[in-house]
């Protein structure tokens, strides 16, 4: 029901800056929430960042005040804007939409970008 299509990975220097976007398309709840995690080889996938229809965010503490994410509900997009990158920050980074629980389904339902690589070289 809802699609979700990265943007704006790459190779960067250590303490340069990336953007991510993820555009989202299908079936939009007028409540949600979006955001990023990343998961590095071997490692389980966590959350970097994340903002709800409401504008409330909730940030990973590696790397709060260090990345931003945003949206832009007319688009239908979320962004994440890093900067100061660390080469522990290297992962593969997926765009998240989360459809919020309902009297008739009591759970949160996920959805999945198909990821893109964020490579940072020190």
């Amino acid at each position: 029901q809802v699609q979700l299509v990265e943007s704006g990975g790459g190779l960067v220097q250590a303490g340069g800056s990336l953007r991510l976007s993820c555009v989202a398309s299908g079936t939009i709840d007028s409540s949600n929430v979006m955001g990023w995690y990343r998961q590095a080889p071997g490692n389980q996938r966590d959350l970097v960042a994340s903002i709800t229809s409401g504008g409330t965010t909730n940030y990973a503490d590696s790397v709060k005040g260090r990345f931003t994410v945003s949206r832009d509900s007319a688009r239908n997009t979320v962004y994440l804007q890093m900067n100061s990158l660390k080469p522990e920050d290297t992962a593969v980074y997926y765009c998240n939409y989360r459809r919020p629980p309902r009297a008739w389904r009591p759970q949160w339902v996920d959805y999945w970008g198909q990821g893109t690589q964020v490579t940072v070289s020190s």
